[in-house]
C-alpha cells in the first residue's frame, strides 16, 4: 500500500535535509548549499553537496542523488516503509500504519481541510470585496495594515450574522462540521452557530501550509465579549504544537539562523509589514517543549520577545523555566524585553525594522542569564532567601535534559552565587575541591520533588507552619478552618489536626495519629521552612506567614475555576461565562 502524498510531504517540509544527512556526514556551509566528504565513497576532497531549498543531497564521486528518504535507504540499508518510519519519528509524527483506523482519519483529515480551504477563502473574498465588512476594512487599515498584508496572511472577515453553515452542510456531516470547531450548536435558539461570527479572522497555518484553525479578534466596542479567540483543540489542531506563522517562516531558515517567537497575529504581521519576516507567535498558551523543539529543527537561536508589560514579563518567564530544559550546544534561547507598554508591532510601527534589529542587538539576554536575573530579584540579602534561591537554581538547571548544557549552566549560576557571597565561600574556596556527592545529593532531591505540584507543596508549607504552632493554632483553630486544599491525602491531615486542637489541650506533634512518613514528607518538602525556622519564636510573624499562603491557595482556586470557566467559554462564548471570568480574575488581583 502507498503512503498518503500528504504525510510524505509533511516528513519532507519538518526535516531538511541537512539536518538529516548531518547526523552522519560533517558539514559545512558553502553559500547557499552545504558540502561534506561523501558517506558512499572514501574520499579526501569533498564531492558531496545537500541543498536544502531544492530538498536533495548529490554526491559527485558517485553519482548518487536523491531526497531525505533515499539518504537514509541507502546509507542504513533500509526498505522504503523503514525509512518513513525512521524519518517520522525524527520528524515527532506518528507512525502510520495502514490501519482502518490510520484510513478513516486519512478520509477525515481531507474532509478537514476542505472546510477550512473552503471557510478561509469565503470570509477571505468577503473582507476584500464586500461593502458590508468595509468596517472591518477600516479597523485594519487603523492598524497599518495594507491589502498586501490582508492578502498575504489570508485574514478574513466573519459577518456578525453569517451563514455559511448552510453551505457547507450540503457536503458535510453535522458531526463533521461540529468537530472542526468552526461551529457550535446553540441549544436555546436550536441552530448551529458559527464560533467566529462578527471578528477578524486569521487562519492557522500547519507547518505545510494548509489552515486547520483560527483566530479571531473583536474590534468593536464590545465589553462582553473576549478580545482574541482560538479554535478548540481538534483531532487534527494542537494549540502547543502548533506556532502562527511557521510556514512562511520555516522557508527563511537557509538564510537566517535565528527567529523571533512573539505572542499575538498583530505582531507577526506587523514584524513582516517591516520587512523582518522570521516571526513566529504561540497560539494564547504557554511555551510547550514541542514548538521549541519544532523551531530546533529550523533555527539555531529563538528570540522571545513578548509585551512590555506585566503579563508579556510573567510570560516570559514561564516561556524561560518550560524552554530551557530543550537547550542544546547548537542551539541558543534568548530574551528581549522592549519597553513598558510597548509589543512587537507598536515598537516596529514606530520606530523601523532597522531600529528594532538594532535593539535587539543590544538588549537581548541569553535564557539561563534572564532566569538568574529574575530570582536574584527575589532574595532578601539574608541565609533563608539564599538558600531558597539556590535551590530554585539548582531544581532549573536539573530540568536541562541536555547534560553538557546543564552542567555548565548549572556551574554558571553557582559561580554566580558564590560571587554574591564571597565571605561564605571563602573558606570552601581555600580548603575545599568541589565534591560530585553533593550535585548527586540534589539530584536525589530534585527527583523526589519533581512529582510534586506546586499546589501540593504550598499545601505542605501550610501544614508545616501548622504542625510546628499547635500551640498557637489551639486558641485559633478559626484560622485554619475553611481553608480548601486540593490534595486528599492532605487534606484529611488537616482536618485530622482540627479535630485534635479542639479536643485537646496541650497537643504535641507525636499526639496525633498521622502516618510518620507523611509527615516526614511535609517536613521535607516544605519550603517555608527556611522562613519560619528564623522566625519560630515571632507568633506574628508565624500568622502573616500563615496568611500569605491562604491568599496563594485561594489563588489556586481562582485558577482552576478561571481554567474551567475559560474552556467552557471556547465551547459556547456565553456572555454569562465570559462574565463570570471577569469576576473572578477581579478577585485575583484583589488577592
Amino acid at each position: 500500500m502507498k503512503y498518503p502524498k500528504e504525510y510524505l510531504d509533511e516528513i519532507k517540509t519538518r526535516l531538511k535535509v541537512s539536518a538529516v544527512v548531518s547526523r552522519t556526514v560533517n558539514l559545512k556551509k558553502r553559500g547557499k548549499e552545504f558540502i561534506g566528504l561523501s558517506p558512499f565513497k572514501t574520499e579526501k576532497t569533498p564531492s558531496f553537496t545537500v541543498n536544502d531549498d531544492k530538498e536533495f543531497y548529490h554526491c559527485f564521486a558517485t553519482s548518487e542523488h536523491g531526497n531525505i528518504f533515499d539518504f537514509i535507504m541507502k546509507t542504513q540499508n533500509l526498505k522504503f516503509g523503514e525509512a518513513v518510519k525512521f524519518l517520522a519519528n525524527l520528524a515527532g509524527m506518528r507512525p502510520y500504519t495502514f490501519s482502518k483506523q490510520d484510513e478513516e482519519r486519512e478520509k477525515q483529515w481531507k474532509e478537514y481541510c476542505s472546510i477550512y480551504s473552503q471557510y478561509v477563502k469565503f470570509y477571505h473574498e468577503e473582507i476584500l470585496k464586500k461593502e458590508e465588512s468595509s468596517i472591518a476594512r477600516e479597523y485594519l487599515k487603523k492598524r497599518n495594515l495594507s491589502k498586501e498584508e490582508v492578502e498575504k496572511f489570508k485574514i478574513g472577515y466573519v459577518k456578525n450574522k453569517p451563514s455559511f453553515y448552510e453551505k457547507l452542510k450540503n457536503q458535510f456531516s453535522e458531526k463533521v462540521l461540529i468537530e472542526s470547531g468552526l461551529f457550535y450548536f446553540d441549544e436555546k435558539n436550536k441552530i448551529f452557530v458559527e464560533r467566529f461570527r462578527d471578528r477578524i479572522i486569521f487562519p492557522i497555518n500547519n507547518i505545510s501550509g494548509q489552515p486547520i484553525a483560527l483566530g479571531g479578534r473583536t474590534f468593536q466596542n464590545k465589553n462582553y465579549l473576549a478580545k482574541y479567540i482560538n479554535s478548540p483543540e481538534t483531532p487534527f489542531f494542537k494549540k502547543g504544537s502548533n506556532l502562527y506563522n511557521l510556514d512562511l517562516a520555516r522557508k527563511l531558515s537557509n538564510k537566517i539562523d535565528h527567529v523571533y517567537l512573539v505572542e499575538g497575529y498583530m505582531d507577526v504581521i506587523g514584524l513582516s509589514k517591516n520587512g523582518i519576516e522570521n516571526v513566529v507567535a504561540n497560539l494564547g498558551t504557554s511555551l510547550t517543549d514541542k514548538q521549541i523543539l519544532v523551531l530546533n529543527q529550523f533555527f539555531d537561536d529563538i528570540i522571545i520577545c513578548f509585551d512590555g508589560d506585566e503579563s508579556g514579563y510573567k510570560a516570559a518567564l514561564r516561556a524561560a523555566e518550560n524552554s530551557i530544559k530543550e537547550l542544546q550546544p547548537e542551539k541558543k534561547i534568548s530574551f528581549l524585553f522592549l519597553p513598558e507598554k510597548e509589543d512587537p508591532d507598536s515598537f516596529v510601527n514606530r520606530n523601523g525594522r532597522n531600529t528594532f534589529i538594532k535593539f535587539t542587538k543590544e538588549n537581548k539576554v541569553p535564557i539561563h542569564k534572564f532566569i538568574f536575573n529574575h530570582y536574584i530579584k527575589q532574595t532578601n540579602d539574608d541565609p533563608s532567601s539564599m538558600a531558597i534561591f539556590e535551590k530554585t537554581l539548582r531544581t532549573v538547571a536539573n530540568t536541562i535534559k541536555d547534560n553538557f548544557i546543564k552542567k555548565y549552566i548549572l556551574e554558571y549560576f553557582l559561580e554566580q552565587i558564590s560571587s554574591l557571597t564571597p565571605h561564605s565561600n571563602f573558606r570552601k574556596k581555600k580548603f575545599y575541591h568541589k565534591k560530585e556527592k553533593s550535585l548527586k545529593t540534589t539530584q536525589k532531591y530534585f527527583n523526589e520533588s519533581k512529582s510534586l505540584s506546586p499546589v501540593e507543596l504550598k499545601e505542605f508549607s501550610l501544614l508545616y507552619i501548622v504542625l510546628n504552632n499547635l500551640n498557637v493554632f489551639h486558641v485559633n483553630t478559626h484560622l485554619i478552618e475553611n481553608i480548601k486544599f486540593f490534595t486528599n491525602e492532605n487534606k484529611l491531615v488537616l482536618e485530622n489536626v482540627l479535630q485534635e486542637l479542639k479536643t485537646k489541650d496541650n497537643l504535641k506533634l507525636d499526639d496525633l495519629l498521622i502516618d510518620k512518613q507523611l509527615i516526614d514528607k511535609i517536613f521535607k518538602f516544605a519550603s517555608i521552612k527556611h522562613i519560619l525556622n528564623n522566625n519560630q519564636n515571632d507568633e506574628q510573624k508565624v500568622l502573616e506567614l500563615l496568611e500569605e499562603i491562604k491568599r496563594d491557595l485561594k489563588n489556586y482556586e481562582l485558577e482552576f475555576r478561571i481554567e474551567e470557566l475559560e474552556s467552557k467559554f471556547s465551547k459556547d462564548l456565553s456572555e454569562s461565562t465570559f462574565n463570570e471570568i471577569r469576576e473572578l480574575k477581579k478577585l485575583q488581583n484583589i488577592n
